[in-house]
């Protein structure tokens, strides 16, 4: 019998923990000439945490891979697409038999996407016709018994804001104000998200100085107040995000969701380029996903965390531009990680960075790192998504864990923050943290929850 109720608690403890990766999801670009086949692409995925799937076409082949694995799908309609979505039903009719009913449920498609930054393409024909192309598209779901079941959306640039600094000053562009109603509207009406491209990188690269690399890699920074309302942002991705919402609720759709639809960070680029680098690449996704899980949400829509799809699966080396855009893949063609963000399932956090051997002594480390008494609720979740995010093993303060109770961000970030310098060189500057940790000589162990530390 307690054996019995051990594994009750065990798969209750599993579900609860694969539930609350529903949130991380991955772009699966195909403008390349060396991917893996898309079954060994599904085996990867069903390895990781990552539950959805985003994709740019309706590839028929990946489709079928992704069929009883669970994992959701993002499917697209081309820009080329849509003149014939908005002016034939029919035409949208056969493109739903085609490309859901055929695969579904069995394929787990759950958001057409019609349509890639069409506001961008400054095509006014074009951009008359998405509303149209999705209104017909909703239809022909609805007329298959999906409606309600597989959503329908279009993928917005930031740059459809006129306004996103301060967050609380987001607003759409004038220019775009009167497409944009009708399309809010229509996504209100049938309960979709609004999805969005927010990139901190291209926000570092017009910005490059090093305390706004680490408000962009969510790394311990002094934070940026927004003038209009007081809120401390302590990263870029959640000033990004609030932005949006804050231009949704001045035109009155403060109940629709918002999707990041791509997010990302290179690990490579040309000399001229600034911020692509292993490193920073490995900072951003890996800080994002553990910003992502803490579930703190952003100030403006706070205890939940946004559907967030990271760019990309996989390099595609037939992109034309600079080289970062053929260096954003977290995977390389033979399925081996390009970094280690924490997606692997057979281990949950990225490995430990080693520390340099270096010839010179050093004295021995006594004691621990805490938070400084006083340490507000940001700074400390921001030191919290930054420790976890370097590799250390942050699942005692998961859900069960030994050290989750007491199941406070005070508790759980000065976990993670000890953990942080006892793995790293334990130096002085090892726990600074922007200058909200300090060194004890007290053992903050209590209970069942052991912090690791003292003489070393």
């Amino acid at each position: 019998m307690a054996f019995s109720i051990v594994i009750l608690l065990y798969l209750l403890q599993s579900f609860n923990f694969a539930s609350s990766q529903s949130f991380i999801g991955v772009n699966y670009g195909q403008v390349a000439d060396n991917l893996p086949p898309p079954s060994a692409t599904a085996k990867l995925l069903q390895s990781t945490a990552v539950q959805k799937v985003r994709l740019y076409g309706a590839d028929p082949a990946i489709i079928k891979a992704l069929a009883d694995t669970g994992i959701g799908i993002v499917i697209g309609a081309a820009n080329g697409d849509i003149p014939a979505l908005a002016s034939d039903p029919n035409f949208a009719t056969q493109w739903v038999n085609s490309n859901v009913l055929a695969y579904y449920p069995s394929s787990k498609i759950i958001l057409i996407t019609v349509g890639n930054e069409v506001l961008l393409s400054n095509d006014q024909n074009l951009i008359s016709q998405l509303l149209p192309a999705m209104q017909n598209m909703e239809k022909a779901l609805s007329s298959a018994s999906l409606g309600g079941k597989v959503k329908v959306s279009t993928v917005h640039s930031m740059a459809i804001l006129s306004q996103s600094d301060p967050p609380s000053s987001g607003l759409f562009s004038p220019a775009y104000q009167d497409t944009m109603k009708g399309l809010l509207q229509f996504q209100k009406d049938n309960g979709s998200p609004i999805a969005v491209n927010p990139y901190p990188f291209f926000a570092y690269q017009s910005d490059p100085r090093p305390e706004t690399l680490a408000f962009c890699l969510f790394q311990p920074n002094s934070g940026r107040v927004d003038s209009g309302n007081g809120i401390k942002y302590m990263n870029m991705f959640d000033a990004q995000v609030d932005a949006v919402r804050s231009a949704l609720n001045a035109m009155g759709f403060n109940d629709i969701e918002i999707l990041v639809a791509e997010t990302g960070w290179p690990y490579n680029g040309d000399s001229s380029e600034v911020g692509p680098s292993v490193e920073n690449a490995r900072a951003y996704n890996g800080n994002l996903i553990s910003h992502l899980r803490s579930m703190v949400g952003t100030p403006l829509m706070p205890g939940k965390s946004v559907d967030t799809y990271i760019f990309a699966l996989y390099d595609e080396d037939l992109k034309p531009g600079p080289a970062s855009e053929r260096s954003f893949g977290l995977f390389k063609p033979d399925l081996s990680m390009t970094y280690d963000i924490g997606l692997s399932k057979s281990s949950l956090t990225p490995s430990t960075p080693k520390t340099p051997v270096t010839s010179s002594p050093k004295p021995a480390a006594v004691g621990w790192c805490v938070p400084k008494t006083g340490a507000s609720g940001a700074q400390l979740q921001a030191s919290l998504d930054y420790a976890c995010g370097q590799g250390i093993d942050c699942g005692p303060i998961q859900p069960g864990g030994a050290c989750f109770q007491p199941d406070t961000l005070a508790s759980h970030a000065a976990y993670a923050i000890n953990l942080y310098y006892q793995a790293s060189a334990k130096n002085p500057w090892n726990c600074d943290f922007s200058e909200t940790a300090t060194l004890t000589s007290k053992n903050p162990s209590y209970n069942g929850c052991t912090y690791p530390g003292g003489s070393t």
